[in-house]
């Protein structure tokens, strides 16, 4: 049994952006705390259009917006209004709960390149404060080879020996890796990974790879070797296998469904849970979980 296993992103979207959904996957819900991967785009809007993420709830997890082209205006309800542009890091800390909304800095149209991430925060930091953090300068790294070269940039924990600021609430790391040629990569045998082709394509151990499909590691590998006959990027993603089982519902991350119903119910009827956002789209509204 190989300890590589290919998944394929499922279409969806997100208020008026195609995405295109990594995680959870079928045969992995989680990668580390990573639980919720979702690529938006590329497009490029037309003048007029906008990327308009009505306000909405979250609670149990953490939020990573990390772009690869545009720039998204964040608004939450503990008063943070940041732009998040390429290369920068927004990280929002539900806890209890949290509101926010993302949406387009101007309506002048331009492209749209990212991915949403979520971690599932444990239980000894779930139900704490919400908070947010902007990190406008990243940490890098640069990788050499005999046959090619890398750069990554670090967003969330620790890689090949440098760290990001952000908080981190699980033995966890992402970084972007732009790739040149062929070369090798170090890991930490204890976490499982995954690799997401962002442009180009890429061939993990010799398994080609392209973009809507990705490469699962498996615990127990310190090293693997990225290739591209062209210029490419990738996003790794990894962290120790989450201990704890998890249910996702709608924007909610929580251990049972009794909590995600709760959740909803507290956000349907306006709760303190989940203050309001000072954003000009109205809060999104959904009929209550199936289960209900």
């Amino acid at each position: 049994m190989t300890d590589l296993e290919l998944l394929t992103a499922r279409a969806s979207r997100v208020g008026s952006l195609p995405v295109a959904r990594v995680l959870p996957s079928r045969p992995h819900r989680t990668v580390g705390a990573w639980c919720f991967a979702d690529l938006m785009g590329p497009v490029e809007l037309a003048a007029g259009a906008g990327v308009d993420v009505a306000p909405h709830p979250h609670c149990g997890l953490q939020t990573v917006t990390w772009l690869f082209a545009g720039e998204i205006l964040h608004r939450d309800s503990l008063g943070s209004e940041q732009v998040i542009r390429p290369g920068q890091c927004n990280l929002m800390t539900a806890g209890h709960g949290v509101a926010h909304s993302e949406e387009s800095v101007t309506r002048t149209g331009g492209p749209v390149h990212g991915i949403q991430l979520w971690a599932a925060q444990p239980s000894v930091t779930r139900g704490g404060d919400a908070a947010f953090e902007h990190h406008g300068e990243l940490a890098r790294v640069a990788m050499t080879g005999a046959r090619g070269d890398a750069e990554a940039t670090v967003f969330v924990g620790g890689f090949a020996g440098v760290a990001s600021p952000a908080r981190r609430d699980w033995e966890s790391f992402g970084a972007e890796v732009a790739v040149r040629g062929a070369v090798d990569v170090p890991l930490v045998a204890a976490h499982e990974h995954l690799v997401v082709v962002i442009d180009g394509a890429v061939a993990v151990d010799g398994t080609a790879i392209a973009p809507g499909v990705h490469a699962y590691l498996a615990p127990g590998r310190d090293g693997a070797t990225l290739q591209s006959a062209d210029d490419a990027r990738v996003l790794l993603l990894g962290g120790v296998p989450f201990p704890e089982p998890i249910e996702m519902w709608w924007n909610f991350v929580a251990r049972s469904r009794q909590e995600l119903g709760e959740a909803w119910r507290q956000w349907s009827d306006g709760a303190p849970r989940f203050p309001s956002v000072a954003s000009p789209l109205p809060r999104t509204e959904v009929a209550p979980p199936p289960w209900l």
